[in-house]
């Protein structure tokens, strides 16, 4: 069994349904000779009295053994995870990642790059003391020209999408029900990862779970597919599995902001569609001038809902290295059939499930980190890439002091 479905319960999956299958021909066989039996007119025999009476408890038990087999294969089945497609590179662990391509060099500093968590609190833009005081551990507070910057790229990340590459814009609420999180895959698997509400309410961790889920339980006309949504939303997310990585500095929180974008397609344009959607988010890296790499996802380390996913890392001076900023994925019509989304290609026809695509386009707390690294100067101050200037209203920052 490849290993993307070890421990999936695919096997318990497979064992349910045949234990079923099999219960399922008894009482039809155990219903055939009841129906024959009292079709039979004349005045029944005690032996066919007696085998009435056994036949009822037989289809009585085998319909309760049905029921509970089906609720245990629908419970196993919110398990199994979405199955690769052909194209997805074979692999064990993420070593067996992919790069598809690159796109500029890194800058060669005459100085030795700072990191973020020391460059940041020396401009006077970040706050770690502060933040962890009111919430706790990575919660950071932005401030003064870091504050603006955030503001400024989540701005410059959502009129591009938006104006230009003709996503509808959409502000989602950011406490979402377990439906939706259901739909997009998040739940029942990811649960230890959500922020859950007294009321059973979840905050998002992405607005890929209320965009995709737009349209549940919805057949779309045929004149509405495809369609493109994008939000700046605030997502929240515990954390639970990453214990000891990237503890300093801002590139793993449980609260951050981020540009989505999300696409609905017909299944047979959905990997086309995928590489639109990568190429809208590389736009953005490629406009503020940020070196980066695009890395095709191998089995082993595709998300639970993906069929095909890119992820794009930007390059950090700061780390030496590149660092994941956003990835594309196609869910082909695994979301859509948790959702209930069908589209008709045309009026009157069969509805078919929808494919579904989504992308981070930026994480923003990642791209400020990118341009601090990447546009710092020997003397401490950042410079602020050419794109961005008409968001920001300056051409750089320093130090208050």
């Amino acid at each position: 069994m490849p290993e993307r479905f070890a421990n999936s319960g695919i096997e318990r999956f497979i064992e349910l349904d045949a234990r079923r299958r099999a219960a399922v021909t008894r009482l039809e066989e155990k219903r055939r000779r009841r129906n024959e039996l009292t079709a039979v007119r004349a005045k029944p025999d005690p032996g066919t009295v007696a085998e009435m009476k056994t036949l009822k408890e037989e289809i009585r038990a085998l319909e309760e053994e049905t029921e509970r087999a089906d609720a245990e294969l629908s419970e196993v089945e919110r398990g199994i995870p979405n199955v690769p497609h052909e194209t997805v590179p074979r692999g064990k662990d993420e070593k067996d990642n992919r790069v598809e391509r690159t796109w500029g060099e890194p800058r060669r500093f005459d100085f030795t790059p700072v990191a973020h968590w020391d460059l940041g609190p020396a401009l006077g833009v970040m706050d770690f003391e502060r933040g962890a005081k009111l919430a706790g551990a990575r919660f950071t507070v932005l401030k003064g020209a870091g504050a603006r910057l955030s503001r400024a790229l989540g701005a410059f990340m959502i009129d591009l999408q938006s104006r230009e590459h003709g996503y509808e814009e959409v502000v989602p609420p950011l406490l979402n029900n377990a439906e939706t999180l259901f739909s997009t895959g998040h739940l029942p698997k990811f649960e230890s990862d959500l922020f859950r509400t007294r009321e059973g309410l979840y905050l998002i961790p992405t607005a890929e779970v209320p965009l995709t889920s737009l349209h549940r339980d919805e057949i779309l006309d045929p004149d509405a597919v495809p369609r493109r949504y994008t939000a700046l939303t605030s997502c929240f997310r515990a954390e639970a599995g990453a214990a000891g990585r990237d503890t300093r500095g801002i590139l793993r929180q449980h609260q951050f902001d981020k540009v989505e974008i999300v696409m609905l397609s017909a299944p047979e344009e959905s990997l086309t569609a995928l590489e639109k959607l990568t190429g809208h988010a590389e736009e953005v890296l490629r406009r503020l001038e940020l070196p980066y790499r695009v890395v095709s996802l191998c089995t082993a380390d595709l998300g639970f809902s993906s069929a095909k996913t890119y992820d794009l890392e930007v390059w950090l001076p700061g780390q030496n290295a590149y660092y994941e900023i956003s990835s594309c994925s196609s869910f082909e019509s695994f979301q859509a059939r948790r959702a209930n989304i069908r589209f008709r290609r045309e009026t009157g026809q069969k509805p078919e499930f929808v494919h579904t695509l989504n992308g981070s386009a930026l994480a923003i707390g990642r791209t400020l980190v990118a341009i601090l690294e990447n546009y710092q100067r020997a003397d401490g101050s950042v410079e602020i890439p050419q794109a961005l200037r008409p968001f920001f209203g300056a051409d750089e920052i320093r130090s208050a002091s």
